[in-house]
This record gives C-alpha cells, sequence and structure tokens, in this order.
C-alpha cells in the first residue's frame, strides 16, 4: 500500500512538471522562451542617463540595464509625438500605417500588436501605465485589456492622474505585482509606460509650482553650445513657437532668459532620476524573483524634448534631441553586455520584430521596421542605410505635415507649408545642427539623393505625403 502511494506521488509530480513544460512549449516550442519586459518613459531624450556621459544626472537603474546590454545612441522615434510613436514601438509599422498621426487618434486593428502577437504564442500579455491611444490611461474608464494586453490597475479614480511624480509610483507597484505573480509555467510579455520625465511640460505651464533658479540650491546646469543657433528657421517651426497649444511649452519659453533655461534643464533632469528610481524598483522585483537572466529588456522613450537646444522646450520638431531616444536592450548571455553603439541607425518600428526574432515567435505580421539581431551580435553589419521620421504638429490643423530622412552623415527635413521648407544638416560637422545647408550649392546632389530616397519611402510604404 505505502509503494503505490508513492508511485502515485511520482505520478502525480512527473505530470505536474509535464504540464508545466508544455505551457511554456505552447509559446513556440522552446522551453526556454524568454520572458519580455519593455520599459517605456515620456519625453525622455537620447543622452537623458548618466550611461552616455551625462554629469548632471545619476540613473542608476537605467545604467544597470546599459551596462547588461547594448544602448543605441542613434536611435529616433518615428514621430516626435506620444500616441504616434508609441503606435510604433508596439505594432513595427509607421503611425500613417498605424492610423495614429495625432494624440486624438485611435490605434487601426489592421496590424496587431506586440501584445497580440505573444499573446496568441502563449505568453501572458500585460499593460501598465500610460496608453494615450487614444485615452492617457484607458481604466479610468473601465477598459480592463487593450489590443492584446491586459490592463493592469494601478491607482484609484479619486487620485490625480496628471503628474508622473502621481502615478509613476502606483504604476511601478502594479508591474512588481505582476512579476511576483509568476509562476514559471507560462511566459510572460509586460509593457510598462511611465509618465517621466514628461512633467518638464508643467515647468513653463505652472511656474509657481517649481522652484525657480535663484531657489535652487544645486548647480545649475549649462546650456547646451546650439542653444542660440545663428541660423533662420523654416517658417514653420516659426509658426509652431506662436501657437498656444499642442505644444504651447514654446509659447510660454520665448521671455526665458539664461537662468530660466538653465532652470529647465535641471528640473528635467530630476524628473529624469524620478523615473529611474521607479524603474529600478522594477528591476529589483525581477531579479529577486529570479527572472533577471529569463527575461529580455527593452528600454525606450516615445520621443525627446528640446532640453533647451535651439531655445526648443517641447516635443513636435525635427531637431536631434527631440526625435533622438535612448535604446537599449539587453537578455544575460544572449546579447553583448555593455556595448554603445553610435553608428547604426535604429527605430522605434525596430523592437516588435527584434523581440519576436529572439523569443522565436512565429507570426504573419508584416513589420515596417527590422530585427536588431543581425547588428546586436554582429556589430559590424548594417542594418539600413537611412531612416525616416514624420510630423503632423497640429491636431486641429491637419494639413501641417513634415517628413525627416536621415543617412549615416546627413540629415534632410522637408515642411509642406511656409518660406524656407527645407533644413539640411551634416550631423557629423555639425552635430548640433546649426548651419543649415539646405541650400548651399555644394550639396545640392546630397539634398537630392535624400529627396530621392525620401520618394522611394513614400511610395513603398503608401505615404500620403506629397514631396513637392
Amino acid at each position: 500500500m505505502k509503494n503505490r502511494i508513492i508511485c502515485i506521488a511520482v505520478v502525480a509530480i512527473v505530470s505536474l512538471c509535464l504540464f508545466q513544460c508544455g505551457s511554456r512549449n505552447s509559446a513556440g516550442g522552446d522551453p526556454q522562451q524568454p520572458n519580455v519586459l519593455i520599459i517605456l518613459t515620456d519625453q525622455h531624450t537620447n543622452d537623458l542617463l548618466s550611461a552616455s556621459g551625462n554629469p548632471n544626472l545619476h540613473t542608476p537603474a537605467i545604467d544597470r540595464i546599459a551596462e547588461r546590454g547594448v544602448y543605441f545612441t542613434a536611435s529616433y522615434c518615428t514621430s516626435p509625438v506620444c500616441g504616434p510613436s508609441r503606435s510604433s514601438i508596439i505594432t513595427g509599422r509607421m503611425p500613417h500605417e498605424t492610423g495614429v498621426e495625432w494624440n486624438t487618434n485611435s490605434l487601426s486593428d489592421r496590424y496587431p500588436t506586440v501584445g497580440q502577437i505573444f499573446k496568441r504564442v502563449g505568453y501572458r500579455t500585460a499593460w501598465a501605465g500610460k496608453w494615450h491611444l487614444p485615452d492617457s490611461y484607458p481604466q479610468i474608464k473601465g477598459v480592463d485589456s487593450l489590443h492584446g494586453f491586459k490592463v493592469l490597475p494601478f491607482q484609484s479614480l479619486d487620485e490625480s492622474w496628471a503628474l508622473g511624480a502621481d502615478t509613476d509610483g502606483p504604476i511601478a507597484d502594479a508591474a512588481i505585482n505582476f512579476i511576483n505573480e509568476q509562476d514559471g509555467a507560462q511566459p510572460f510579455l509586460l509593457a510598462v509606460q511611465l509618465h517621466n520625465p514628461h512633467d518638464i511640460c508643467h515647468v513653463p505651464r505652472r511656474p509657481h509650482d517649481y522652484a525657480k533658479h535663484h531657489e535652487i540650491g544645486d548647480p545649475l546646469p549649462e546650456l547646451p553650445p546650439n542653444h542660440n543657433p545663428p541660423m533662420k528657421e523654416p517658417e514653420f517651426y516659426e509658426q509652431k513657437r506662436k501657437m498656444d497649444h499642442y505644444g504651447d511649452e514654446l509659447l510660454l519659453t520665448q521671455s526665458y532668459g539664461e537662468s530660466e533655461w538653465r532652470a529647465y534643464l535641471y528640473h528635467y533632469n530630476r524628473f529624469a532620476e524620478m523615473v529611474d528610481k521607479e524603474i529600478g524598483r522594477i528591476l529589483d522585483a525581477l531579479e529577486k524573483k529570479g527572472l533577471a537572466d529569463e527575461t529580455i529588456i527593452v528600454f525606450t522613450s516615445d520621443h525627446g524634448d528640446g532640453a533647451a537646444a535651439h531655445r526648443w522646450a517641447a516635443k513636435l520638431s525635427f531637431y536631434e534631441e527631440v526625435v533622438t531616444v535612448p535604446l537599449i536592450i539587453s537578455w544575460p548571455g544572449k546579447i553583448p553586455q555593455g556595448r554603445i553603439d553610435r553608428e547604426q541607425l535604429v527605430s522605434g518600428i525596430d523592437i516588435v520584430p527584434t523581440l519576436c526574432d529572439y523569443a522565436n515567435v512565429q507570426t504573419s505580421a508584416d513589420f515596417r521596421g527590422k530585427s536588431l539581431r543581425p547588428i546586436l551580435e554582429n556589430r559590424d553589419s548594417t542594418l539600413r542605410d537611412y531612416l525616416v521620421v514624420q510630423l503632423a504638429d497640429d491636431r486641429f490643423d491637419t494639413t501641417r505635415q513634415a517628413r525627416m530622412i536621415r543617412d549615416r552623415r546627413f540629415k534632410y527635413a522637408v515642411f509642406n507649408q511656409g518660406k524656407d521648407p527645407e533644413q539640411l544638416f551634416d550631423l557629423w560637422k555639425d552635430p548640433g545642427e546649426t548651419q543649415n545647408l539646405a541650400q548651399a550649392a555644394y550639396y545640392q546632389d546630397i539634398k537630392a539623393r535624400l529627396r530621392n530616397n525620401l520618394q522611394t519611402w513614400i511610395r513603398e510604404t503608401n505615404d500620403h505625403y506629397v514631396l513637392e
């Protein structure tokens, strides 16, 4: 009788093990299929982390991800607007394809999200935090699932939802709770959209809520060398600086002097440090659970901020500070560690195909982006010759459109309204974008080549932009 009981117990244990292994195998056939953690911040320009060498802030959590992975610095958003860029990050398609060109647009069902793709192959998928496609926080309306993601509740409706200072702690709590619930029987994909350093938008909007330059005890950051570039801007930008909506920070900072701008940068750094603390808590939970080595981590942002360069205080432009964002990918033992890649041109549309590639997820989805795996594993290979960023800068005037194309050295931008509608920069000689070469005789062949490449892109992606 005793032996029979032992045999039954052994069979039960083996059966349970087979069930759990089968659960992992259902997600593509690999029992070691990785978990996925996507960490997104909002309005986080590329060098707003200490891993980049920025001496004005300390971001140990983001630095931890960079130390365990590859940090791309020539990383671009698809559009310097929250919703459009985020729609690209989760689908691998451009904003004109996802149906989200302004923050008021809903995500099209035409292309699956990374949540839908991974859920179909057995992953447990969840979204924590800001959504903005189009509602900033859909759970306020009682929504508990979106486009393949379970929406994780994180805050009661009677609390403030306007600032990262209010939401990022509870969002991190929700992410940590989700991680702690994992039992290893099923791989997970968790996307965490934190709010900061987006609170920088409110420094010019709520001047009485933030310390003035003479009230800040710490040393203030120096202004960037391209704070006052000797350059006439396209009229498109001049008009943008005067709008009292959708980027009104530009209007509100027009009277800023040097001290005000330095205080602006001081607060921007502090917001980055605030969100970094929450990221650190999430990473600690992952490590405490013993899942760090089994998890691909992607860190990036939807777009950057002008950060006082060109006296620009918002998103909604093609200046480097606005359109470049940090992109860090780590997976211990699978992806090289501690590498900074300053050469490869990468985009938010590359994230989903990269995750599918590494997780061995088979999908019929067609991506506009490319898997970064070849350049992660072989830094001498080349991913692409150029990339494109699009801009629709006024949701109340949908006719206002612009496009930008960048190759290894040059960047060309064209605007469909206003005088002087072109910009061309040699980013090797002029990384601060202080000399517009669009009309310089010597550079006309280069401009023509970039325009031809942009026209090809427009045709191949069915972009509605008219290049005149």
